[in-house]
């Protein structure tokens, strides 16, 4: 299937074809992957089937005009180009949970009250530190909302430590609030 007219009135279509196709198509591959990690097993193969249908479509366009080198430019770009997207639309969708661990340099009862006035479920444990007794606040966070409970690290104490990981799971008591409508009902079909 050839999307082109004429090979001599629209050359410069083709790069441009090829370009938006591959930032479609590598876009939707990172985004697979995102879900795959994510345990979002649903959206995966649907974002897997899109993706292979616009590469085929991408390369059924670069095959019949191989001998004109700007359309591997056009191909590589479009690759380069779509990672770079597909990573900022990851990062605007912030799915998913982060666990963040946090260790202040002093009492950590004030921050622990201040994110759970802000909807955070916090956990408190004594700990030791390199000088002496510390608490350890965790507390597992949308990553949508990531950014709010950091300020508020760094609001009540600017040289606490803490470390941010990904969660794949979460208990069925401790899930966060924050689930989209069509999450929440996967999680309660039959067998869940």
């Amino acid at each position: 299937m050839n999307l082109l007219p004429d090979a001599g009135t629209a050359f410069w279509l083709l790069p441009l074809l090829i370009v938006a196709a591959r930032v479609l198509d590598v876009s939707l591959g990172t985004l697979r992957v995102v879900f795959v990690s994510r345990g979002l097993q649903w959206l995966a193969p649907l974002a897997g089937f899109f993706e292979v249908l616009i590469w085929i479509t991408a390369i059924a366009q670069i095959l019949p005009h191989l001998h004109h080198p700007i359309t591997y430019l056009a191909y590589a770009g479009g690759y380069a180009l779509g990672t770079w997207i597909g990573m900022r639309i990851e990062e605007r969708l912030a799915l998913g949970s982060a666990l963040v661990r946090i260790v202040p340099q002093r009492d950590a009862s004030t921050l622990a009250g201040r994110l759970r006035a802000e909807g955070f479920v916090v956990t408190s444990i004594d700990a030791e530190g390199m000088k002496g007794p510390v608490q350890v606040l965790f507390t597992v966070v949308p990553r949508a909302r990531l950014e709010t409970a950091l300020a508020l690290v760094e609001q009540f104490n600017p040289r606490a430590f803490y470390s941010v990981e990904d969660v794949r799971h979460i208990g069925p008591r401790a899930r966060p609030p924050g689930r989209s409508p069509l999450q929440r009902a996967w999680l309660r079909r039959p067998g869940k």
